[in-house]
Parts: C-alpha cells; structure tokens; sequence
C-alpha cells in the first residue's frame, strides 16, 4: 500500500463530497469506499456504500453549492488516514476547520471515516 495511493483514494472521497451528479458521486464512492465502509459523524452513524452515498445527498440538499475544502494534507501511516477540511459555503463564507480520521482496507478504499467538527475543546480549568 503506497502512500500516494492512499492519498489519491482519500481525494476521490472528498470528491465524492462535491460532486453534485448522483451518477459521478456514486462512481467516485465505488472506486474508493467499501460496500461495507463505516461513517460516523457528530450528527450520524451510516454502514455501506449506499447509505454514504444518500446521506451526502441530504448534506448537499441542505447546503447548496457548498464544497468541502482541504486544510491540510493527508497524513498517512500503516493504513490509517487524517486530514484537516472545512465546508465552504456558497456564499464563500467558511465553517470551522474540522479533521477526520479514516481507516484504508486491503482492497484500498476506505474502510471507516470517524469525523469530527470544529476545534477541540479546551482543557478544563
């Protein structure tokens, strides 16, 4: 598994965030996340290819003519994933920066996304 490869699969995903064609977000989805691929958010828990697929629909139907942006590269070690990315609204105006760490199976897609919003909190007082 080389890193290169990894970082082209995790591109494809985010791609897949910005794709407003049900027909390409769904090919991008084939080439880089398992059937069975695990997402989880602050806002859900989705299992499958499928159920990604509608939720990133529901997202951009809330949101038109939002995009997800990088803020970071995409760190890579063994087959784990994390980048920074935040959501661009169509106005231009930004969200926070958000990461999300993801995990790269054997058949090289992913195989889990685990995100979270905005910045961490501060350490307690």
């Amino acid at each position: 598994m080389t890193e290169s490869i990894i970082v082209r699969v995790v591109n494809q995903y985010m791609a897949a965030w910005n794709t407003a064609d049900a027909g390409i977000r769904n090919g991008l989805l084939r080439d880089c996340w398992s059937e069975r691929g695990n997402y989880i958010d602050p806002t859900v828990v989705l299992a499958g290819r499928d159920a990604l697929a509608m939720h990133i629909a529901q997202v951009q139907s809330r949101r038109p003519g939002a995009k997800l942006e990088f803020m970071s590269g995409v760190d890579v070690h063994h087959n784990v994933v994390r980048f920074l990315w935040r959501l661009v609204r169509a106005d231009g105006t930004a969200g926070e920066t958000s990461i999300d760490f993801g995990e790269i199976g054997s058949d090289l897609k992913l195989t889990k996304i685990v995100g979270f919003f905005g910045a961490v909190p501060m350490l307690p007082k």
